[in-house]
């Protein structure tokens, strides 16, 4: 198994809110850990969440002697918990918040929990999956019947979260498992890359063999090529390399 993780301020944001993180080594009670958070909020205060809500999982899952997966739960809960405190005592931080979406593989398994629409995707030699689901409006009202998502309303509302880390006093968190094979990338990113690049680009730049940096760096120019409108992050892991 071996990861890459880049990040890129992309061609109209002034600053870049997103912040990566990734151990292949054991951390606390984890085998491995990877995050990508998507802040939002003012400059500073976006910059800050992303950052923050990392600096607060680490140090829960470092200090806590609970079961891996509750860990991972537990950690983005005292990260909201934290972030919202303190977004309600700044008014420099007031509205802040982050997307997240954290993975850690367990014996071959892929326990993948997010909140907002950082993603995670799964390719093998079938195609690429979206493993989360989007925590934002237009996914609702698709939900709902109301909207298809090749239509403009789409298009155009895509960046309009329901759900962040620090927003409110209480986060919602979305799980899933995936059962490995030990063939597939596992990828992890921001709405700066997906609402840029197509998923069947995605699928043939990770696939095309060039390992997991050439590709992550692949996929960031293309983010920028069509456009660049927001900040991009890439957490790439290959499972064929051991």
């Amino acid at each position: 198994m071996h990861s890459v993780a880049l990040t890129d301020i992309g061609r109209k944001r002034l600053t870049n809110q997103d912040t990566v993180y990734l151990s292949d080594a054991p951390i606390g009670v984890l085998p491995n850990l990877y995050i990508v958070a998507d802040g939002m909020g003012g400059e500073k205060a976006g910059d800050y969440a992303s950052k923050s809500l990392i600096g607060y999982m680490l140090t829960y899952i470092e200090n806590t002697m609970k079961m891996p997966i509750r860990a991972i739960r537990e950690a983005i809960e005292y990260a909201n918990e934290n972030l919202f405190a303190e977004g309600s005592k700044n008014p420099n931080l007031e509205g802040m918040g982050t997307t997240v979406v954290a993975a850690c593989i367990i014996d071959n398994t892929l326990h993948v929990f997010n909140v907002g629409d950082s993603r995670c995707y799964i390719l093998d030699e079938s195609g690429i999956s979206q493993i989360t689901k989007d925590h934002s409006l237009v996914e609702m009202l698709v939900s709902k019947g109301e909207i298809t998502r090749e239509s403009i309303e789409y298009k155009a509302n895509k960046s309009k979260i329901t759900r962040a880390v620090g927003a409110e006093e209480s986060v919602l968190i979305d799980s899933f498992e995936v059962e490995l094979l030990g063939n597939e990338y596992v990828l992890l990113c921001s709405d700066g890359l997906t609402n840029m690049v197509e998923d069947e680009k995605i699928y043939n730049i990770v696939s095309s063999g060039a390992g997991v940096r050439a590709s992550a760096k692949r996929l960031i120019e293309e983010a920028n090529l069509s456009g660049g409108s927001d900040n991009i992050s890439i957490l790439l892991i290959d499972m064929n390399e051991r």
